[in-house]
């Protein structure tokens, strides 16, 4: 039996394709005359058995030859689709970023952001930033939202898509296309916010609260488990969360209350609540620092009042840096103690004292 190629060889050998025809010269299809047209229909198009040939590489004038090209177009096609699965298994696993609209994307049920936050000095910073660099280079986490196609909802990066939506820019963002469960999105958004200790003690306890009351998590023990942290983290800062209003209200901002403060104002509520909240109604107002605060809810007068520190250099006092309870900071150097030293050593004598200050506050 004759290979199949010699079969191929046999029935095409009376095939050829056509010499191209100068555009200018009429084309003939068939001895036999075309029918004529009907008037106001669209001329016919003809079609022919053979693609034309591309220019610069002549088409082959034998099937088999023309098969064997077929074939070589086939092999570049396979070896340019395996080339672009090896370019998709280097990205296998990674999460897509681009630029939207900072306006599709609503903050999460479980934003835990205080309104304090966006008016502080560190979020101006933040915002100056990204308005000279020309948009935030660290990428934001969001979710699509199914029922609603082209908007999005924010897992973390809060202060980002705050910044990019007063500026008016397009906010750089990853898109978590598998599926994200609420619980999932609470993890991922809480332990972002430790990794980079940007919550203060009171926001973290909110957004512990309200996981709790809206039975995302049933139990405090369970919450701890699925953020892998511990129950005394958590209870810490819930402390700071469920002090009372009154008290709160007391602080300049309640992001100025720390875990510390938290124990010392639930110890004094348990002793005698009633006092404690009697306090506050004349403390609050005022706008002491955070330890004056906490002293004057205690009953603790002598504490709240203004502390000194010696400034000191190589075991010598070089000046003094005095604390109002207002929390007012004012530093007096002595000429004669300071004429000697570089400006290097002496911001490092000042900063060394300011650390305790905020230490004490």
């Amino acid at each position: 039996m004759a290979s199949t190629r010699k079969r191929l060889e046999a029935l095409t050998a009376g095939l050829s394709i056509p010499e191209p025809v100068p555009a200018a010269a009429p084309v003939s299809v068939s001895t036999t005359p075309a029918p004529p047209a009907l008037p106001g229909a669209a001329p016919v198009a003809l079609e022919t058995r053979f693609p034309p040939a591309q220019t610069g590489q002549p088409a082959p004038r034998t099937g088999p030859g023309q098969m064997l090209a077929f074939r070589g177009q086939m092999q570049a096609v396979e070896g340019e689709l395996a080339a672009l699965r090896e370019r998709l298994r280097q990205h296998d696993g990674s999460t897509p970023t681009r630029k939207i609209d900072p306006a599709t994307v609503r903050p999460s049920r479980w934003a835990n952001r205080h309104p304090a936050s966006f008016e502080s000095a560190e979020f101006a910073g933040l915002k100056a930033d990204i308005e000279l660099a020309g948009g935030n280079v660290q990428p934001i986490l969001v979710r699509p939202l199914v029922d609603e196609p082209g908007q999005y909802e924010l897992v973390f990066g809060h202060r980002r898509h705050r910044a990019c939506l007063e500026l008016g820019i397009p906010v750089l963002a990853a898109i978590w296309l598998d599926e994200l469960g609420d619980a999932e999105l609470f993890a991922a958004m809480d332990r972002e916010n430790r990794e980079r200790a940007d919550l203060s003690p009171y926001e973290q306890g909110v957004m512990y609260q309200r996981a709790l009351e809206e039975q995302l998590f049933p139990t405090q023990r369970q919450l701890a488990e699925k953020l892998g942290v511990s129950h005394t983290w958590i209870r810490k800062a819930l402390m700071v969360a469920q002090l009372p209003s009154a008290v709160l209200e007391c602080f300049r901002s309640p992001l100025e209350v720390q875990h510390r403060h938290a124990e010392q104002l639930n110890a004094a509520l348990d002793k005698d609540r009633r006092s404690v909240l009697k306090r506050a109604e004349k403390v609050r107002g005022m706008k002491l620092a955070p330890a004056a605060v906490v002293a004057r809810l205690q009953g603790l007068e002598s504490v709240a009042k203004a502390e000194k520190l010696a400034i000191m250099n190589d075991g010598k006092t070089v000046g003094s840096c005095l604390r109002a309870p207002d929390g007012t900071v004012t530093l007096t150097l002595t000429p004669g103690a300071v004429s000697g030293l570089t400006p290097e050593i002496l911001l490092k004598s000042v900063g060394e004292t300011l650390q305790k200050v905020r230490l004490l506050g």
